[in-house]
């Protein structure tokens, strides 16, 4: 594990549990606004969600999934912010359809996917990653699997009732 606070990732190129995260800043899904992620620190835990696809099957389940216990996110201090390369305007059709009150991020060119280090499934299909973060930028758990969509979210309702009681 990483001892020095301010390095991020690790030594082989990707986040691990201890790191803190590095910092970006992504254009929403509201057209003309940007994301800062350390705008966030100091305020809530970030559940920070990278995805493949918008409106396929598996990433609709999960974002959905994300949506319906939004509330017990927010209640357990934390915000949840999902991440793929789609374009701001698929980005404002999938939340707007699916009735998603979270942030989406785009992510065009997969800059910040690689920076996090999240992996390929056959290296052609983006990979499923969720991270946990506390107030202070650091990484709690991280939670990869491209099929088992619905354990994303048990999982990071499961740690962050952990790091915040």
């Amino acid at each position: 594990m990483n001892t020095d606070s301010q390095q991020a990732p690790s030594s082989n190129g990707k986040i691990q549990v201890g790191d803190r995260v590095p910092d970006f800043t992504l254009p929403t899904q509201k057209t003309g606004i940007s994301f800062h992620l350390h705008d966030m620190l100091g305020k809530s835990a970030i559940v920070l969600f990278f995805y493949p696809k918008d409106n396929t099957p598996g990433c609709t389940a999960e974002a959905c999934s994300f949506r319906d216990n939004y509330e017990v996110f927010k209640e357990a201090g934390a915000e949840v912010i999902g991440v793929s390369s789609d374009t701001e305007e698929s980005h404002q059709q999938f939340a707007s359809q699916h009735q998603l009150p979270f942030i989406l991020l785009s992510d065009k060119n997969g800059a910040i996917r690689k920076k996090y280090g999240v992996p390929t499934t056959l290296g052609l299909l983006p990979g499923r990653v969720t991270y946990i973060i506390d107030k202070e930028g650091v990484v709690r758990h991280i939670f990869s699997s491209q099929l088992n969509i619905n354990k994303h979210v048990s999982e990071a309702i499961r740690v962050l009732q952990e790091i915040t009681h």
